[in-house]
C-alpha cells in the first residue's frame, strides 16, 4: 500500500486524537450515574426561641433552609435528588418525628428504604442578631413592609450558621461534614427589614426562596450561609459511592396505561427508576440435567416507577408497547 493510501487514515486518526472528529459512539465513555441523595429537613431546636421571637411565631426555618439547599444542589447537578413527596411518604409510613431530623441512624434507615446512596441531615446552629437599639413599635405575623416591629434607628446584624452531615445509608457512617455561615448588616432597619413588599410568613411557614425575603437582612444572611453549605456538600461528592442494586421481577398485571410489577422497594425499585421490560423468547436447557441455563429475550420497552411499596410497583411506559403479564423486568436501578 502506498503512502497516499495511508494519508486519509492517518489524517482521520490525528483528527480524532485532536478532538476535531468525534469518536464513534461505541468508543465513547458511557456517562456515569450521579449519586442519588435525599435531604431531611434541618433541625432548628437550638435556635427555635430566637427565630420565634424574630418572626412572632414558631416558623419551621429548618424546612426553609432545606428547600434552599435542595434548590442549590439541583442547579449544581452533581447529585440526583429524591423528590420531597417520596421522602414525605416514607417518613409518614415510618412515623418519623421532627426530633429525629438530625439523627444519622434514623436517617440511614430512611435512606435505605428510599434506595438512595446517601442522606443528608443537618442543624441550624445560629439564627440570631446583634441589634444596638430596639426598634419602635409592635410586631407580628401581619407585618407588611420594613422590619418586624416597624422602622427603628438601629444597626442590625444577622448571623446564620448551618451544618450538615452526609450519611451512608448502609452503614450509618458519616461520609462528610459541610458547613455554611452568613452575615448581613444594615442600619436604620430591623432583621426583617429591606424587603419592602415581603409578606411571606404565617401558619409556621416562610418562603426562604422568595426574592423579597432574600432582600431582608436575615434573608441575605440565610442565602450566603446556604450557598456556602451547598458548595461544601458538593465538594464531598467523591466520598459518596453509587450503590448498584439489581432488580429482577415480573409484570404482574397490565391495567390500561399502568404496568404493575411483583417487585417493589424491598427488591430495589424506587420511585423514578426506569426499568427495562423483556420477554423470554426461548429457554436453553442443560441436556444432561434439564435445568435452564440461559433465557433468550427481546426488549419490549422501558417503564418508569411512579408508585412503590415494599412488594410491588406501579409503572408507566416510557417507550414500547404491548406489555404483558409474565414479562420480565431486569435492570440496574440507580
Amino acid at each position: 500500500m502506498t503512502f497516499k493510501k495511508f494519508t486519509p487514515i492517518l489524517a482521520l486518526l490525528l483528527a480524532i486524537a485532536a478532538g476535531i472528529v468525534e469518536r464513534p459512539a461505541s468508543a465513547q465513555t458511557a456517562p456515569k450515574h450521579k449519586p442519588r441523595i435525599a435531604v431531611l429537613d434541618f433541625d432548628y431546636a437550638t435556635v427555635m426561641s430566637s427565630s420565634s421571637a424574630m418572626f412572632g411565631s414558631n416558623v419551621d426555618i429548618g424546612k426553609g433552609i432545606t428547600d434552599l439547599l435542595v434548590t442549590g444542589l439541583v442547579k449544581d447537578g452533581t447529585f440526583s435528588i429524591i423528590e420531597r413527596k417520596a421522602l414525605d411518604k416514607i417518613m409518614a409510613e415510618q412515623n418519623f418525628s421532627n426530633s429525629e431530623r438530625a439523627d444519622p441512624a434514623s436517617a440511614a434507615r430512611l435512606g435505605k428504604l428510599l434506595g438512595v446512596d446517601a442522606i443528608i441531615v443537618g442543624s441550624i446552629t445560629q439564627f440570631g442578631n446583634e441589634t444596638k437599639k430596639t426598634n419602635v413599635g409592635g410586631g407580628g405575623g401581619n407585618w407588611g413592609g420594613y422590619g418586624l416591629g416597624g422602622i427603628g434607628h438601629s444597626n442590625s446584624k444577622a448571623n446564620v450558621g448551618v451544618t450538615a452531615r452526609i450519611v451512608n445509608v448502609d452503614t450509618g457512617e458519616i461520609l462528610g461534614v459541610a458547613e455554611g455561615a452568613g452575615q448581613s448588616a444594615r442600619s436604620s432597619t430591623s432583621l426583617l427589614g429591606g424587603g419592602g413588599s415581603w409578606r411571606g410568613f404565617g401558619n409556621g411557614n416562610v418562603d426562604f426562596g422568595s426574592s423579597n425575603f432574600q432582600e431582608t437582612i436575615i434573608g441575605e444572611a440565610v442565602k450566603i450561609a446556604v450557598d456556602k453549605l451547598t458548595a461544601d456538600v458538593v465538594s464531598n461528592a467523591p466520598r459518596v459511592g453509587v450503590r448498584t442494586i439489581t432488580v429482577d421481577g415480573l409484570v404482574a398485571a397490565v391495567d390500561g396505561g399502568q404496568v404493575i410489577l411483583n417487585v417493589g422497594r424491598k427488591g430495589g425499585v424506587n420511585v423514578g427508576d426506569q426499568l427495562e421490560v423483556v420477554r423470554v423468547t426461548k429457554e436453553i436447557k442443560d441436556p444432561s440435567t434439564g435445568a435452564v441455563i440461559r433465557r433468550l429475550t427481546s426488549t419490549i420497552g422501558i417503564i418508569r416507577a411512579t408508585d412503590v411499596d415494599d412488594a410491588s410497583a406501579v409503572c408507566t411506559p416510557v417507550s414500547g408497547s404491548g406489555f404483558q403479564t409474565g414479562d420480565r423486568v431486569k435492570s440496574v436501578a440507580q
